[in-house]
């Protein structure tokens, strides 16, 4: 998953906000994201008496990767009946170390107890105040093609805050066509119905010469942050957030670890009696899976 902030802005530009620049960003886990608000347990703006835990923070970026990984671990711990958990077990379900695990969730202030571990559920509290997760995103998904249609079906979206309440395709045969319930309205439409709506997760599933007008009328609509599967970079003003998918750059890294790892398997063969030969890689330990906030070899891949 790749993290994009492209901007479209030219600095200086009369009522444009100037552009951000990538150059000499600090490494993934100490680039802070911008500043998370606390989200009241009650999603009604009143953040009252809540603990400094939940109040504003400053969250590297792969950390909060990382949280989200924590949550559907927890998530799924807390279905199996699990009330508690340790650093331990929690970081190698999570595929991290367990000193990174504690780290980010001192973010949080939850340090655990010595002994017991983790609450599971106030740990799952936790993480989704911090996730912005107690209240919904309303969410468009724009190009309703083979993903499109996949995206619009998936029953798991809504339950974990995502409902899908927007449909966008210029295909006159998909227009006003039921697709997961919802009738696929005209791209042209996107700015009012989204505003309409209050969609604030935009995803485009177009080919990539229709993704910068998604985007632009997206952005026009009042949409805050999209999801973007067209392979291309798209311009965006300072405060919008892109979150880039492009399945091709996810093959082509595992392509990578699958050539590194024969590699080294026939560099171990050449020196089969030199001490350690045929020692796995650190890769391989505890679970991790290579790359990604939950693997043991982080790789940040900017748009």
């Amino acid at each position: 998953m790749v993290t994009q902030r492209g901007r479209r802005d030219e600095a200086g530009s009369p009522g444009r906000p100037p552009r951000r620049s990538r150059r000499d960003t600090p490494d993934a886990d100490n680039a802070p994201t911008a500043e998370i608000p606390a989200v009241p347990a009650d999603g009604n703006g009143r953040t009252g008496d809540a603990p400094e835990a939940v109040r504003a923070k400053q969250i590297p970026e792969a950390a909060v990767a990382r949280l989200a990984v924590y949550l559907r671990v927890l998530s799924g711990m807390s279905e199996q009946g699990a009330t508690t958990v340790s650093s331990e077990e929690l970081s190698q379900a999570a595929g991290v170390n367990s000193a990174k695990l504690r780290k980010d969730l001192s973010y949080l202030g939850s340090y655990g107890t010595r002994g017991v571990g983790y609450e599971v559920s106030v740990l799952i509290s936790q993480i989704e105040r911090i996730l912005g997760l107690t209240r919904q995103h309303k969410v468009a998904v724009v190009g309703i093609g083979n993903l499109g249609h996949a995206l619009a079906n998936y029953g798991g979206f809504p339950g974990r805050g995502f409902p899908v309440e927007a449909l966008f395709d210029l295909d006159a045969d998909l227009i006003g066509v039921p697709v997961g319930g919802l009738p696929v309205s005209h791209m042209d439409d996107i700015p009012r119905v989204c505003a309409e709506r209050g969609i604030s997760i935009g995803v485009i599933a177009t080919p990539p010469t229709a993704a910068q007008s998604v985007c632009d009328r997206l952005v026009a609509g009042g949409v805050q942050c999209i999801l973007n599967f067209a392979p291309v970079v798209l311009q965006v003003p300072a405060h919008i957030e892109v979150r880039k998918v492009d399945l091709a750059v996810e093959l082509q890294i595992l392509s990578f670890h699958v050539a590194r790892r024969a590699d080294d398997a026939a560099g171990n063969q050449g020196n089969s009696g030199l001490p350690g030969a045929g020692l796995p890689s650190e890769n391989g330990k505890g679970g991790r899976n290579g790359s990604g906030p939950d693997g043991g070899r982080e790789m940040v891949v900017r748009g």
